[in-house]
């Protein structure tokens, strides 16, 4: 049996069985030997291969990491937790986003304390046009998802759908932007997602608790870990169920 995550992979990455072998210095019948059949590289090949591949040692091979190892790797990929998200320190932020350079995603209900500071929308101006990609997903205002999650959150009726259109006033100017997407997203939201290259904050939805009271991780990307990748594939899986925001 061969080892489909590993083609699969390959093929998504636009990478050959000869850059496999030229990377990790072994023959090119060993590298096609990999993915046709159970042989299991070398841990160095498996690092090599997974920064290649930008995709976690645990998921290209399960049984190859001991759960003891993939345990050690998450609290690795952990640069900090936070009791409440308003504890996040102000400097992180602006360090996160100033040095973003591949991409910022975000996913929230409405976010509105990321444009109270006076430069965010200006710096996603600033990033999309040197070609940072910015996808950012609100809540939709309209949806009975939002209504729901405002009595969750004891807000009171409609509060949230209004917070979420007020909010969404400053972005305005950036809409129809090159290189900076909004959608609405109407999915149950079990934490806000802020990504920036290869480091996230992820702040958990507590019930009967408002985001920035709740608590919040900071992630770095390994290699060798998934913790950073299950969040990075959550924010994809509501965006392919978003909607086009328009306002």
């Amino acid at each position: 049996m061969g080892n489909e995550r590993l083609r699969d992979a390959l093929l998504t990455a636009g990478v050959t069985v000869e850059q496999v072998a030229e990377k990790t210095g072994v023959d090119p019948k060993s590298a096609e030997r990999w993915m046709t059949t159970d042989r299991t590289p070398y841990a160095r090949h498996r690092r090599t291969l997974s920064t290649l591949l930008q995709q976690p040692e645990s998921y290209l091979w399960p049984a190859a990491v001991p759960p003891e190892r993939q345990a050690a790797i998450a609290a690795s990929e952990v640069v900090g937790v936070y009791p409440h998200r308003s504890t996040i320190p102000v400097d992180l932020w602006d360090r996160l986003l100033d040095s973003a350079t591949d991409r910022v995603d975000v996913l929230v209900h409405a976010g509105l304390f990321l444009v109270e500071r006076p430069t965010f929308i200006e710096t996603l101006a600033t990033k999309a046009a040197a070609g940072v990609t910015v996808r950012i997903a609100f809540g939709d205002p309209d949806s009975d998802a939002m209504s729901l999650r405002s009595a969750e959150e004891r807000l009171g009726d409609g509060v949230l759908s209004a917070r979420i259109k007020y909010g969404l006033v400053p972005y305005s100017t950036l809409l129809d932007t090159p290189g900076i997407e909004f959608r609405f997203h109407t999915t149950t939201l079990y934490n806000s997602i802020f990504r920036f290259d290869d480091e996230m904050i992820v702040n958990n939805h507590v019930y009967g608790v408002p985001g920035a009271h709740a608590p919040a991780l900071h992630l770095r990307k390994l290699g060798a870990g998934d913790l950073f990748t299950i969040y990075t594939k959550s924010f994809v899986d509501v965006w392919a169920l978003s909607r086009t925001a328009s306002w």
